[in-house]
């Protein structure tokens, strides 16, 4: 919206002193010539803004003019800006209002704590792209024209035609009843229903999606958590197999990056840790637990126990000759 730009417009001469057409347009994600229109609509509005010519002239403020923001104590703004710098930002295609968002919580500190606050937050790291093991995360792109459509039918209660591409099958359109958004680990989730029948979705195999015209029939009130912790259990419970496992603590991330959930973690006397998580199938649980060779115990079921005595036992006699 406009009168959005605007206000983020008069908050980045602010808080950055001159700043050229150009330098406002990359920052508004608008053409320099929309900045031109926006800049004459605020000297008109009163706004003491003006042009400096030269070199290194741009637009500024006239010293000491100052919006009326709402404003935020110290620890408020903090938590906002240290939000504002994770990885975070870019979540259901929400990043440029992020942005705006953040330059009025500066805007709105008193000017003797705007400083402190941002270097405060530039102090924290939130979700960096990569961990100790120098193993870079994997975050899934959505496109912004598809995220915009999916997140407007949510918002709006209206009904949503997407283009799904479901794991091993081709992709097809279908049309579902919007209930919410979840992002977990960096992973966005529609939940939906269609035809009556619950369904989730992963954002990004979702290739095109159209917001109708149609209400989506759906709950006025919905507890968005409660419905994300059903759904999972029933998730872990359709097919899925439970495991129960004895792990060196060191390895125990390396163990939680292949399962698909953990239900329950204890330690034991022996410094180790006693984990039951659930795998997609035995394959998958006798590859996960093969990868962390002695670092790991598969204790239960007794056939995930054989598999992996039997696949050692074929190691051993593939290597028992010295010669």
């Amino acid at each position: 919206m406009r009168a959005d730009r605007l206000v983020s417009l008069v908050l980045l001469l602010r808080q950055r002193g001159r700043l050229t057409a150009d330098t406002l347009a990359r920052e508004l994600e608008v053409s320099t010539r929309t900045v031109l229109r926006d800049i004459e609509a605020l000297s008109t509005a009163g706004v003491p803004v003006h042009a400096e010519r030269g070199r290194h002239g741009g637009f500024a403020l006239l010293p000491g003019f100052r919006t009326e923001l709402t404003g935020l104590n110290h620890d408020e703004a903090l938590a906002l800006l240290t939000a504002a710098s994770g990885r975070g930002e870019q979540v259901f295609g929400l990043g440029s209002a992020l942005a705006s968002a953040t330059r009025k919580v500066v805007d709105a500190l008193p000017e003797s704590h705007q400083a402190t606050a941002s270097d405060a937050a530039r102090r924290f790291l939130v979700e960096p792209e990569t961990d100790l093991l120098s193993r870079r995360l994997v975050t899934e792109e959505v496109p912004d024209t598809t995220m915009i459509e999916v997140r407007r039918a949510v918002l709006a209660g209206h009904k949503l035609r997407i283009h799904y591409a479901a794991m091993g099958q081709t992709p097809r359109w279908r049309t579902v009843d919007p209930i919410g958004l979840v992002t977990v680990r960096d992973r966005g989730y529609l939940l939906a229903t269609r035809s009556g029948a619950d369904r989730t979705y992963r954002l990004s195999r979702v290739l095109a999606a159209e917001e109708l015209p149609e209400p989506a029939q759906r709950p006025d009130r919905v507890d968005l958590d409660r419905v994300w912790r059903e759904r999972c259990a029933q998730f872990l419970s359709d097919g899925h197999l439970t495991v129960l496992v004895r792990v060196n603590p060191a390895r125990r991330e390396d163990l939680l990056s292949t399962a698909l959930a953990v239900r329950a973690e204890e330690p034991e006397a022996d410094g180790w840790l006693r984990l039951e998580v659930t795998f997609q199938d035995s394959r998958h649980a006798e590859w996960a637990l093969w990868q962390l060779a002695t670092n790991a115990e598969a204790l239960a079921p007794q056939s995930l126990r054989t598999s992996l005595r039997n696949r050692a036992a074929a190691i051993v006699t593939r290597y028992g000759d010295s010669s």
